[in-house]
């Protein structure tokens, strides 16, 4: 995630800020799924999890780099819906990759550093995959976002 320019200018910085925002409430929104999922579903969750913190991570060290303060995560979230049972808990999943999809997508529209340009897209087409195999699990169609990271 980290950029051959040692500058990134102020908008895509925030973009990022944003980002990391957003896989924050990510991180917490599997932390909560996984307590109402078994299974595959419970292992897919832990993977996504550690996607998303591994994403946090990279994005922390890139604003270190950049002499930006990190944004910190909140004590807890609001769900769009209570999560009550494995169907709910995926309708979460759904919810974190679709709000992280539009965080990156607007670091990839605001940025003009090749490297971070390039990181915020692998970023949207893995959680294009991610959020497509919930999508699936719920029967949402399409199955894959039309326009991934776009309301």
């Amino acid at each position: 995630m980290t950029s051959g320019n040692p500058r990134i200018d102020e908008t895509a910085t925030a973009a990022l800020q944003n980002a990391l925002a957003a896989e924050h409430a990510a991180i917490w929104c599997y932390a909560l799924a996984v307590a109402f999922l078994s299974g595959a579903d419970a292992t897919r969750a832990r993977e996504d999890e550690n996607a998303h913190r591994e994403l946090r991570n990279q994005v922390e060290e890139t604003l270190t780099q950049l002499g930006a303060p990190a944004v910190s995560a909140q004590p807890a979230y609001a769900t769009p819906r209570p999560v009550t049972d494995a169907a709910s808990a995926a309708q979460l999943a759904v919810v974190a990759e679709t709000d992280a999809l539009a965080a990156w997508r607007s670091v990839l529209e605001r940025s003009r550093d090749r490297a971070l340009r390039q990181a915020a897209l692998d970023t949207l087409s893995a959680g294009t995959l991610r959020c497509a195999r919930w999508r699936a699990a719920i029967g949402q169609t399409p199955t894959i976002p039309v326009f991934p990271g776009q309301p």
